[in-house]
């Protein structure tokens, strides 16, 4: 992976964009929509930058970038049509460790902006780390037709009752189980059921445990699509041997891992209500199923 993904809380940074045409516009209109402060520096200005200026959005300085610009800021976007004055002025904030992106040249940047689906409080990052930003772009389309505008409304109604629930749910399994029990029934819109799907989800709270069970001889990628959730919601991961890559990539990531335990270990965290996946060969889970009748075997195609 040469990128890893970081959201950045923008509330105190400090953004320098160099160049004011045509694509550092299309920066602007992105940044601008965050609470970063903004600072261009261009010696020509579009009427779209300008824009920005006029509303007070943005600090703007008409004339030609030099070295000593690139200091104080946290990020750089140097967006010129002059390729050696943003080689140049990359190396600059390179050497003053200040993070530096440079429009259409990923080989020369410290990061990249990825394309982003934005529903609020939700935001889907999607990059092809500059290799193929015209299929991030369809991606992104296809993403904003699958999720619904609602999404922002939904989320801010969940913002807005966190607090409420960690009141009345004081136990982190509780509202685990709640906000799942909730999601599940009211899926990805706001509408006016939300609110009753939210006051049902508290006469709704199971602490019963879950067991999962796979056999080693099961191909990952022909699981049902139906077995993601629950491989998403595991409290303890157990195997006789390492995980595929492929199923490690499926599992909730901080879930625990360790050696197959004892049966009354598996049974004392069924009781206290923890999610646990089984890999192991085929003999070994027969003995599981028989011992667990109420254990889920994952299968291909089918749970």
């Amino acid at each position: 992976m040469q990128y890893f993904p970081l959201f950045v809380d923008t509330s105190q940074l400090k953004v320098l964009l160099i160049g004011a045409g045509e694509v550092a516009s299309r920066k602007l209109d992105l940044l601008c929509r965050t609470e970063a402060d903004i600072y261009v520096i261009a010696s020509e200005i579009s009427a779209e930058v300008q824009a920005y200026a006029d509303k007070g959005r943005v600090s703007l300085l008409e004339r030609a970038a030099k070295d000593d610009d690139i200091q104080g800021v946290d990020l750089v976007y140097l967006a010129t049509a002059d390729q050696v004055l943003n080689t140049q002025l990359a190396n600059v904030a390179n050497n003053r460790g200040i993070w530096v992106n440079v429009v259409d040249s990923p080989e020369i940047c410290r990061f990249i902006t990825p394309s982003i689906v934005d529903r609020g409080r939700l935001q889907v990052a999607i990059s092809t780390a500059g290799a193929a930003p015209v299929f991030a772009r369809e991606l992104r389309s296809r993403l904003e037709s699958w999720l619904p505008g609602s999404l922002t409304e939904l989320f801010d109604f969940v913002a807005e009752r966190r607090q409420e629930v960690q009141q009345k749910l004081p136990v982190f399994k509780q509202r685990k189980l709640f906000w799942e029990h909730f999601f599940n029934t009211n899926g990805d819109r706001f509408d006016a059921q939300t609110p009753i799907h939210y006051d049902n989800a508290y006469q709704n709270i199971s602490t019963g445990g879950e067991i999962l069970l796979l056999d080693d001889e099961t191909q990952v990628s022909m699981l049902p699509i139906a077995a993601m959730p629950l491989l998403q919601r595991l409290d303890h991961i157990f195997s006789i041997e390492t995980l595929p890559f492929e199923l490690n990539e499926l599992v909730r990531r901080d879930a625990s891992r360790a050696p197959l335990p004892p049966l009354s270990e598996l049974s004392r965290l069924f009781e206290e209500g923890k999610r646990c996946l089984i890999y192991t060969d085929f003999d070994k889970l027969a003995q599981l199923k028989a011992h667990f009748p109420m254990a889920k075997h994952l299968k291909a195609g089918s749970l």
